[in-house]
């Protein structure tokens, strides 16, 4: 059976009451058939439902949709993508242990490696994107884990997932892979060596910007030390939010289909436009890493990033003088959104920090949503003429 027929049949049991659609399971906890039953449960002897932090019906759905997407063995839902992030790093990390991280990452996980980890005795290095021979030279005797994302936030690199995992193979390490642009619809990083996969579902999972959630899709024995971390650390995810994105894999596969097909259409219109100083998008022929997108991913991604001429104040301008688009930092959302990273989602960093992983004043970044393509193009096109 195809995937995106197996995320559209999926589904809980039913109830006594024969629902045709999953019902919510809004308990705090779950009786007993006796106190042997508890008994068997809390000792991990049975499998079942015990209580809502730790797991119910309706996260149990939407988690196994979700591996079932990812080719993953088991996973865990979360409150927040940050949430699964996080647990991410301290589920399998200790004081005195080093993380190799890609340096284009978004900006609240720069802050965990750099501010909040430190805390607890773990350090981090950055490796270039585009020096892949670095890599190898920054893993220290004591380094755990490889944290990535692709495409990044908001630049849209890409790292080469097979490269990667050979890398991880050799050196013995947890290879963590945030694949929130692309999607388990577009890409899998577990076919090319990944250990864990990392989504905020907040984005293109949930498809509407009506919810938070995150997950972590991986191997049975690492998902087992995140469930342990997450159950006394209680990150996880509400039944209510578990329900809506589950019901939101259903339409995945059409919804990405779309994105993408009116993605690629804007990039190639404003390709080469004279208002602009560059265009990334992966699946774009002039973009520097077209041939590896073509490779690792099955379409190029819902996100286009633009270099406007003229920097801060006219990326500002321009952002402005739209008149359809939805200025938020959310993306993945049905309505067209835009941010300006330096000032927003990236702000904390530096601008030294920004500069080197190619957040220029000037980048706006576009998460393309559902409407009209030609709607979304004359409406950027209109805005780059008035802030001329």
């Amino acid at each position: 059976m195809n995937k995106d027929t197996e995320i559209i049949r999926t589904q809980s049991g039913q109830s006594q009451n024969r629902e045709h659609s999953v019902p919510l399971y809004l308990t705090s906890s779950f009786t007993f058939e006796s106190a042997e039953q508890a008994r068997s449960l809390f000792a991990d002897e049975i499998e079942g439902n015990i209580y809502s932090r730790f797991s119910n019906p309706n996260t149990s759905e939407f988690i196994e949709k979700m591996c079932l997407l990812e080719g993953a063995e088991d996973g865990f839902a979360f409150a927040t993508g940050m949430a699964a992030v996080f647990v991410g790093f301290g589920a399998f990390l200790q004081a005195g242990d080093h993380v190799l991280a890609a340096r284009s990452v978004f900006g609240s996980s720069h802050q965990l490696l750099t501010k909040v980890l430190p805390k607890w005795g773990i350090t981090s290095s950055y490796a270039d994107v585009s020096k892949p021979e670095e890599w190898e030279s920054l893993i220290q005797p004591n380094t755990k884990l490889i944290f990535i994302e692709t495409p990044s936030n908001p630049q849209l690199e890409l790292i080469d997932l097979e490269w990667l995992g050979n890398l991880k193979r050799k050196h013995n390490l947890i290879l963590s892979v945030d694949n929130c642009f692309a999607t388990p619809y577009l890409q899998t990083p577990i076919a090319f060596g990944a250990d864990l996969v990392i989504h905020s579902a907040t984005k293109f999972i949930d498809g509407q910007g009506r919810v938070l959630g995150g997950a972590i899709l991986g191997r049975k024995d690492l998902i087992s030390e995140v469930r342990f971390f997450a159950r006394h650390t209680g990150p996880s995810m509400s039944p209510f939010n578990a329900w809506i994105l589950s019901k939101s894999l259903e339409t995945l596969p059409v919804r990405m289909d779309r994105h993408c097909s009116s993605a690629l259409a804007l990039a190639e219109q404003l390709d080469g436009h004279a208002e602009l100083e560059s265009v990334a998008y992966p699946f774009l022929p002039s973009f520097p890493q077209y041939e590896l997108a073509k490779k690792q991913m099955k379409q190029g991604g819902g996100i286009v990033t633009l270099i406007v001429k003229g920097g801060y104040e006219r990326a500002h301008k321009f952002i402005d003088a739209l008149q359809m688009l939805s200025k938020t930092s959310n993306l993945g959302d049905s309505r067209t959104t835009i941010t300006h990273p330096a000032s927003t989602t990236h702000s904390k960093l530096t601008l030294e920090e920004r500069e080197a992983v190619g957040i220029f004043d000037g980048l706006v970044r576009i998460s393309v949503g559902l409407e009209n393509k030609e709607d979304i193009i004359q409406d950027i096109e209109r805005a780059l003429e008035a802030s001329k």
